[in-house]
């Protein structure tokens, strides 16, 4: 009986060690659904694509963007250039007055909700209701309801006169806006800059040190305060050496015409070259991480798909600047040559100035009546309506979050804190606060993404962010798809580039266990 049952014990075996046809394994069937599902949204993407440009082409509507280079005869009320020379200029002003305002109300945003959050914890009861009280009311009145009080009470100000208050000579207030005094990049802040960064580069060597003697044998070293004061003396003493650095003008000049003559081919091939080698490191890497002592650990489908769309992604990059894009390569070798000669203008010889100045604003009447005069920062009613609008309301929901932060860190904390002698500010900014931090972030980072979009609520007082003046190129060229494309792309970009930058510091606040 043991011989009749040995081969059908080898049959088994032999059963269980064959594989089963390709179109039940699960390898096989999982690589084909993820490609077949990738093919298919590609192709309905291009689908939807080919007919939409059919549809607008049947239409007779034109989908370039030529209206960028042209001079479509617009003038903008306020930014860095009223009289752009064409629709991308004007396009460009409209993006530097919102990140201009964006940057200054996530500032000043911050600020009052710390501390208006912090003053919602007060022992003091007025100054706590009063806290309660603003959050409760700008919280819930709708925003533009707000910026269109704030401009018809700016609009109902006095005319400017020579003795205009409320602090003259400092602050001006009137029916034209607010005139503050204005602090600016002068002519040696470049080389003083190049000072300053040295003395970064010691102070971060000396706080490494520091900070490595301090663990290893639990001396206080003062890490912080040696790298503060060494970043401080170099900044001092740079305010008047920083003009031996001119002499980088003339290298960067150099460094414009190298880049210059650089072919397109050139850049082409390191292109390629870069994105070949970005993805053998990425393998490379990831393979390190599923390396053992024993060896390689089996890499799953998942893993196999994951390097091989590194490949493919660079096969991409690659096909991208040399066939589909072929004059990115040029626009990349003439505005890094045109960059490096700016810097070589900043650098260049006669910057002897201060690196920082100031000036106070002033009155003039080139006219009949007298007006702003150029030596102040000059902020246009439209500008200072929706600069209120968005910090105040911005402020009241990031003092909720502070305040959620605080009271999210356990009661112990602030018990061990008193118990060890901390006075209540001293706890607040050591023990609080730091942990809080890993709380607050986040949402705080959701409200700054909500500024920067809600700035768009300029055009209900004609205030020239991007928005507004998009309005007007495409009121004037009809390329109303076109400015769409750029809104989106602008804000993406700004949004990105907050949680980026949000993220970062997330992750630097993050435990790390030993």
């Amino acid at each position: 009986m043991s011989d009749t049952r040995e081969p059908d014990r080898d049959a088994s075996l032999s059963t269980l060690g064959t594989r089963p046809p390709f179109y039940r394994d699960a390898t096989v069937v999982r690589w084909i659904a993820q490609v077949g599902t990738l093919i298919l949204v590609l192709a309905a993407l291009w689908f939807l694509a080919t007919e939409a440009g059919d549809s607008l082409r049947a239409r007779g509507a034109n989908i370039d963007f030529d209206f960028i280079s042209d001079h479509i005869g617009i003038k903008v009320g306020w930014g860095i250039d009223t009289n752009p020379d064409s629709g991308g200029r004007a396009l460009w002003v409209g993006m530097v007055n919102t990140i201009r305002m964006a940057a200054a109300g996530i500032a000043l945003a911050s600020v009052i909700g710390v501390l208006v959050g912090l003053a919602r914890l007060s022992s003091n009861w007025p100054l706590r209701r009063l806290a309660g009280v603003y959050v409760e009311a700008l919280r819930n009145i709708p925003l533009l309801v707000q910026i269109l009080v704030y401009a018809a009470v700016l609009a109902s100000l006095p005319n400017v006169s020579f003795d205009m208050g409320p602090v003259s000579g400092w602050v001006h207030l009137s029916n034209k806006g607010l005139s503050i005094p204005r602090v600016f990049v002068a002519d040696g802040f470049y080389q003083w800059a190049v000072v300053v960064l040295i003395g970064g580069v010691i102070a971060r060597v000396t706080f490494r040190r520091l900070a490595a003697r301090r663990e290893q044998t639990g001396t206080q070293t003062n890490a912080g305060a040696w790298a503060t004061g060494i970043v401080a003396a170099f900044a001092i003493v740079g305010w008047w050496v920083h003009p031996i650095f001119g002499w980088l003008g003339s290298i960067f000049d150099g460094l414009s015409d190298a880049v210059g003559s650089i072919p397109q081919g050139a850049v082409q091939l390191v292109a390629a070259l870069a994105a070949a080698a970005v993805a053998v490191w990425w393998i490379r890497r990831f393979l390190a991480q599923h390396r053992t002592p024993a060896g390689l650990t089996r890499l799953t489908d998942d893993d196999w798909f994951r390097m091989i769309f590194a490949v493919v992604a660079a096969v991409i990059v690659v096909l991208f600047v040399a066939v589909l894009w072929p004059g990115l390569s040029s626009w990349v070798v003439n505005s890094s040559s045109d960059g490096l000669g700016v810097l070589a203008d900043k650098f260049g010889n006669g910057r002897t100035g201060p690196p920082i100045d100031a000036m106070r604003p002033d009155i003039v009447q080139p006219g009949n009546f007298p007006n702003y005069g150029p030596a102040g920062l000059n902020l246009p009613i439209g500008f200072a309506a929706v600069y209120f609008g968005v910090v105040f309301y911005t402020a009241a929901f990031i003092a909720e979050i502070v305040r959620g932060g605080i009271l999210a860190v356990p009661k112990g904390q602030s018990e061990a804190a008193q118990a060890v002698g901390l006075r209540r500010s001293t706890a607040l900014r050591r023990v609080i606060l730091p942990q809080a931090l890993r709380v607050i972030l986040p949402p705080v980072g959701n409200q700054y993404l909500n500024l920067t979009k809600n700035t768009s609520l300029a055009i209900a007082v004609g205030y020239s962010d991007l928005v507004q003046i998009g309005q007007t190129v495409y009121n004037q060229t009809g390329k109303t798809l076109q400015v769409m494309a750029v809104w989106m792309l602008f804000y993406l970009a700004c949004s990105l580039t907050i949680s980026a930058v949000v993220n970062f510091f997330n992750i630097r606040l993050r435990i790390v266990e030993r």
